[in-house]
């Protein structure tokens, strides 16, 4: 490889680029010069090259600035370092270090002759050489330096709870995850994590393996697990998220969301490390990672595609899963195919896999390492080795950045998540379809949903396997109309009171004397109940088809009673007695407080200068009541007004009567009136007396009034109304409803909703309501007709 410096023009160049790009990827300054390897090495290439037994030895010495590097075309050319010439001119063009002898051959004639060359300066005399190698540190203490600031970057390392047991994420935005990796939100990561047994040594593997051994996963002696949920960190010199996960087997009340979790971070993951510490591989590790790669197909790789067009990444995140390393430390056995060729290991996994008839498709590559530990500590240099070349392997899984790892992850947890029932819980298969699909049955014949969780919230419909049987109780029949049937169009009907072409009060007349009516969009009314005297047959015999349909828990009816005609009468005779109270509710409580003022004690103050509520200073409204305090005489609403005391002082006597808030706290109590003596005689009072006894007689005959009108109304109420009794808040805004604040029924839904969250109205011809009508806030978003 070549040396590359830096582009700068000024001179030597004084700053040479890593030529291994063994762990840096050619991005960092060279730090040494090994005469075996022959190239420049960062601190990062050095160390981690040279940490292989077979590399340990070599000769190298550190650099500084304007060290003159060997020539890039000769060097090495039979392995003699004494040929090696070390250069003289740098190519800016060509990027290349090149001798003397290599200038004059390539960049003496041609277009090559007109290149930049930036000269080094001359090589030190044999003297300045001899002195350079006394003070250049030993091999050891190089290695020594190295590795101990390595260790100093690694103290600022820690994991975080990434997802909590409970499948919650914890980091709720890609800053936050960015911020806790503590690395660059352009850099490209690839993710490893860990999956096994429970006690297996998982935490304790990554620290060694990515770490130099430094507890950034927490690791403990106690038989509980110390690690719960899913935890991750960063690893800088790798450029590696790694991720640490909550082991199998365990003591859990939630197995099931635990499992599910496990295959979410599978599902993010480049290469997962599988560890077992078992003596022999179990059937336990064939089993999870056959049903894991099951699951994956089947589940996630759909979901990740959409995660790619839901999220605007522009990184494709892979259909093909990630590799697969199964470390295996023993005691006492020999090794996986310990005295055969690699590939047999491999046939001999595969015929494990075989044998459970389990078959890993969705992993790129399912590879063995294992290592006997007769002694400890155990040895991590192998697995070290083999996760750094499946890590620089990018034909399969690209690097990517954090966000795209994060909004992945986001996805899964927010289509996967949810109660997992105890009895679903499956111990033939690790990753069940009840861990990802739909939860909901059908109510008529108990079969489940078969497409995946939250999927209403991509407006996909509930599906079932299975069809349908009917149900008396929940009448699960739609009609379709049978020549459109025959035409090739599926069309549904319903029974309605009028046809859409009739207005409402020439449809209710239409009612009464011919019935309900059967309209098609396409063949106008193809049936009316009372069309003849006598003889008139059933719509299913003649004009409709039945399909019987699943009954879903929260969806609505089918065949419900759409008929409204009693209804659409009091939306009339209401809109008619509406329109009139309107219109004369200014002239009457003008008449009102004339009349009020007339017959009211002199401390009063006239209704015609009361505005705001003396109190709340809640602005009086044209058909808002205006309440006097006995004891004061101020104007207050209702709600400042409500209670009661004696008021003998202003001619009241001693029963109790109607007080403001203020005048109520500043009363005596009820012993001590008795003994007050009267102020004022009763004629102040005796007018306003009287009146309120008219007032109060009228309002007990209202009273007998509204009891049988309700009764009209739950008659009339459509079956799918929510009935008024049931009715306590507004649907929408959760405002309960009082007397000022009225119910109204949304047509759509059968919802009561406030004024306030039904401002529109649209036909909805489900229902039956051909003309607009009140719809809540919530169904006019609804796309499409009603």
């Amino acid at each position: 490889m070549s040396g590359h410096g830096s582009s700068s023009e000024k001179g030597v160049n004084t700053s040479l680029i890593c030529q291994d790009s063994y762990a840096c990827g050619g991005s960092e300054e060279a730090a040494f010069e090994c005469h075996e390897c022959k190239s420049l090495q960062c601190v990062r290439c050095e160390l981690e090259l040279h940490s292989q037994e077979r590399l340990k030895n070599h000769e190298r010495v550190p650099i500084g600035p304007g060290h003159v590097p060997y020539c890039d075309n000769c060097k090495g050319g039979n392995g003699d370092s004494g040929k090696r010439h070390r250069s003289v001119v740098r190519c800016q063009n060509c990027k290349v270090n090149l001798c003397q002898d290599c200038q004059k051959r390539t960049h003496s004639g041609g277009n090559k002759k007109k290149h930049q060359l930036t000269p080094y300066p001359p090589p030190p005399k044999p003297a300045e050489v001899n002195f350079v190698q006394i003070l250049a540190p030993p091999v050891v203490q190089i290695a020594d330096d190295t590795k101990s600031q390595r260790a100093k970057l690694l103290e600022k390392i820690s994991s975080f709870l990434l997802v909590d047991e409970n499948e919650e994420m914890k980091i709720k935005d890609e800053s936050s995850f960015v911020k806790s990796l503590s690395c660059n939100p352009d850099q490209l990561l690839k993710v490893v994590s860990i999956f096994g047994n429970t006690g297996e040594g998982k935490s304790h593997t990554l620290n060694h393996a990515f770490f130099t051994g430094r507890e950034v996963f927490k690791t403990s002696p106690a038989q509980e697990s110390c690690t719960v949920g899913v935890w991750a960190a960063f690893d800088p010199f790798r450029k590696v998220v790694v991720i640490d996960t909550e082991g199998l087997l365990g003591n859990s009340s939630k197995q099931g969301q635990r499992t599910r979790l496990l295959l979410k971070v599978l599902a993010i993951s480049d290469l997962i490390i599988y560890r077992t510490h078992a003596d022999r591989l179990h059937d336990d590790l064939f089993k999870f990672l056959g049903d894991a790669s099951d699951a994956y197909l089947k589940h996630f790789t759909k979901e990740l595609k959409a995660t790619t067009a839901r999220c605007g990444l522009d990184v494709p995140l892979s259909t093909l899963g990630p590799a697969v390393v199964i470390f295996h430390e023993t005691v006492h056995t020999k090794l996986l195919g310990s005295d055969k060729s690699s590939d047999s290991v491999d046939r001999l996994l595969l015929e494990r896999f075989k044998k459970l008839s389990r078959f890993p498709e969705a992993f790129s590559s399912v590879q063995y390492w294992g290592t006997q530990t007769l002694t400890p500590p155990t040895d991590f240099s192998g697995l070290q080795n083999k996760l750094e070349q499946l890590l620089d392997n990018n034909a399969t899984r690209s690097p990517r950045t954090p966000m795209v790892i994060f909004k992945a992850l986001q996805a899964l947890s927010e289509r996967f998540n949810g109660e997992i029932a105890g009895e679903l819980v499956a111990h033939s298969c690790f990753f069940p379809d009840e861990y990802f699909t739909c939860s909901l049955m059908c109510l008529s014949c108990g079969s489940g949903c078969k497409n995946s969780m939250n999927h209403l919230g991509e407006g996909v419909c509930h599906e079932a396997k299975h069809r349908c049987r009917y149900s008396l109780q929940y009448d699960n029949r739609i009609y379709t109309c049978k020549a459109c049937y025959e035409g090739g169009k599926e069309v549904i009907v319903i029974p309605k009171t009028s046809a859409s072409s009739d207005s409402p009060w020439l449809g209710l007349a239409k009612y009464a004397w011919s019935g309900y009516v059967i309209e098609c969009p396409h063949c106008g009314v193809i049936y009316r109940s009372r069309q003849f005297w006598y003889g008139n047959q059933d719509p299913v015999d003649t004009v409709v088809r039945t399909e019987i349909q699943h009954v879903w828990p929260g969806s609505d009816g089918f065949l419900k009673d759409n008929s409204n005609a009693a209804q659409r009468l009091l939306d009339g005779v209401n809109l008619v007695a509406q329109s009139v109270s309107e219109l004369s509710v200014k002239p009457a409580k003008a008449v009102t407080s004339w009349l009020t003022d007339q017959i009211a004690p002199a401390y009063w103050k006239p209704n015609s200068l009361i505005l705001v509520c003396h109190k709340c200073h809640t602005v009086f409204q044209d058909n808002d009541t205006k309440h006097h305090c006995r004891a004061c005489g101020e104007g207050f609403c209702d709600c400042c007004s409500a209670k009661a005391a004696p008021v003998p002082e202003r001619g009241w006597g001693l029963a109790p009567v109607r007080v403001c808030d203020v005048c109520f706290e500043q009363r005596a109590s009820y012993a001590e009136m008795l003994e007050a003596e009267l102020e004022e005689e009763e004629g102040g009072t005796l007018a306003r007396k009287v009146g309120e006894a008219v007032t109060n007689t009228i309002g007990v005959v209202v009273t007998a009034i509204d009891i049988p009108l309700g009764l009209v109304k739950d008659a009339a109420r459509p079956a799918y109304w929510v009935p008024d009794q049931d009715i306590l808040s507004c649907h929408n805004c959760q405002r309960d409803f009082t007397a000022k604040l009225s119910k109204h029924h949304c047509r759509a839904c059968g919802q009561g909703v406030c004024d306030d969250c039904s401002p529109e109205r649209r036909p909805v011809p489900s229902r039956g309501w051909d003309h607009p009508v009140r719809v809540c806030a919530s169904c006019n978003q609804k796309p499409g007709e009603l």
